[in-house]
């Protein structure tokens, strides 16, 4: 009588027995035919309410099962560990059997577990998280609220934004095959201290890789040829829209592409803001993120800078010539960057911050690379008497190939935005 009266004076008061996680099948110790029955259930899960249940034969994969069921499951002849595993709020439980298959059926074939790029753990800057399978005609289901994946979850489709810390848990399952194990990715975003500071008066201009009507040509200025495309594409993104560039090359050609975004003759300084993907076997010399204003005394200042991988440095332009017979010059920086060493198929911040004084002359403030800073704190002059519109603000974005090979590159530009005041 005494158990029948605490019982349930424990349930009315919240706690629930211990034992509540139970394997009824197979038995320990015992010998079973193929296919098998595997039949457990849980209501509590490491002294939480139990949410989901999961088995692995010999330790390949986890199954993922509702808090209470019964599946019948094919194993070649031999000894076998089935492992059932429970999961509560924030806490998980295991139990193992070992049993012998005396005869039956060979086990089905699984479908491959998802993987992720760019790999898990912690970046400095937003990520766009890709999902795959490698069996052929996969469907992968995933979760980013901390819950198991199972056939009724999200559907994968295109890259999955992260821009905070957050783990994903994805599943596969392909036609005629088992469910794939359970993958989990855990990314810990977390930004670098500091940072470019933009004034609560500054004009923003955000999205400029959606505006449409983007020129591109090849660049008379590098040698050989390129040809290049841009389109909008939604994975990878962050966004949710990205703006491709492929360009194919010869002889180190270099693909230009420059749109007009806004018109202001009077501002004095800027903060280029992007993030880049690079994508896996493309082949770059220099990578060069610009913007250019046209001030009110009709000069174009140019705004030039990139990351060189012929010096393996940030550089910068200046106009070593006069403002009506100009002469461009890339001037080194004692910063580093090349853009061969950028980690593929993963988005990187960069942040371009730059200032002009009324004659046209530039000051290189500096620039953060995820989230780290590269002082750059040189002058120079940056006029140009090009007869282009006043207040025309036009950016570029140019990719040079290696002058050593022919080859081709495809590159992500999200989130652009330019800021001035």
């Amino acid at each position: 009588m005494k158990s029948f009266f605490v019982y349930p004076f424990m349930l009315a008061i919240g706690i629930l027995p211990a034992s509540a996680f139970t394997v009824q099948s197979p038995v320990a110790g015992t010998q079973v035919t193929s296919p098998f029955t595997l039949s457990a259930s849980a209501s509590v899960c490491g002294s939480k309410r139990a949410v989901a249940m999961g088995y692995s034969i010999d330790h390949t994969r986890t199954v993922i099962e509702p808090t209470s069921f019964s599946v019948s499951i094919a194993a070649s002849e031999g000894p076998h560990t089935v492992s059932v595993k429970c999961w509560g709020e924030k806490a998980h439980e295991d139990q193992t059997v070992n049993f012998t298959v005396v005869g039956g059926e060979p086990p089905p074939s699984v479908t491959a577990a998802p993987s992720f790029i760019p790999t898990p753990g912690a970046y400095s800057s937003a990520q766009s998280v890709t999902l795959s399978s490698a069996t052929a005609g996969a469907v992968i289901y995933y979760t980013t609220d901390g819950t198991v994946p199972s056939t009724s979850s999200n559907v994968y489709a295109a890259g999955i934004p992260v821009a905070a810390s957050e783990v994903i848990q994805a599943i596969a399952v392909a036609p005629n095959e088992g469910a794939s194990s359970l993958a989990s990715g855990s990314y810990s975003i977390t930004a670098a201290s500091g940072g470019p500071v933009v004034p609560p008066n500054a004009i923003v201009e955000t999205g400029i890789q959606l505006l449409p009507n983007w020129k591109h040509n090849h660049d008379p200025a590098t040698p050989g040829n390129s040809v290049g495309t841009m389109s909008l594409v939604s994975d990878p993104s962050l966004s949710g829209t990205t703006a491709e560039f492929a360009a194919s090359y010869t002889d180190g050609g270099g693909e230009i592409y420059s749109r007009s975004y806004g018109n202001d003759a009077e501002a004095t300084n800027f903060l280029y803001d992007g993030y880049v993907w690079i994508q896996a076997g493309s082949q770059i010399a220099n990578l060069e993120m610009d913007n250019n204003q046209v001030m009110a005394n009709g000069d174009t200042v140019i705004y030039a800078f990139q990351c060189a991988g012929d010096s393996k440095t940030w550089d910068y332009s200046a106009n070593i010539g006069t403002r009506t017979s100009p002469r461009v010059h890339w001037i080194h920086s004692a910063q580093s960057c090349n853009p061969a060493t950028w980690t593929t198929n993963t988005w990187h911040h960069v942040q371009i911050s730059y200032s002009r004084d009324d004659q046209g002359t530039v000051t290189y403030n500096g620039v953060w690379f995820d989230g780290v800073e590269s002082p750059i704190n040189a002058t120079v002059p940056g006029a140009f008497a090009l007869g282009w519109a006043r207040g025309d603000l036009m950016t570029n974005f140019q990719i040079d190939g290696d002058p050593h090979a022919n080859g081709s590159t495809v590159l992500y530009l999200d989130n652009l935005t330019i800021s001035r005041w």
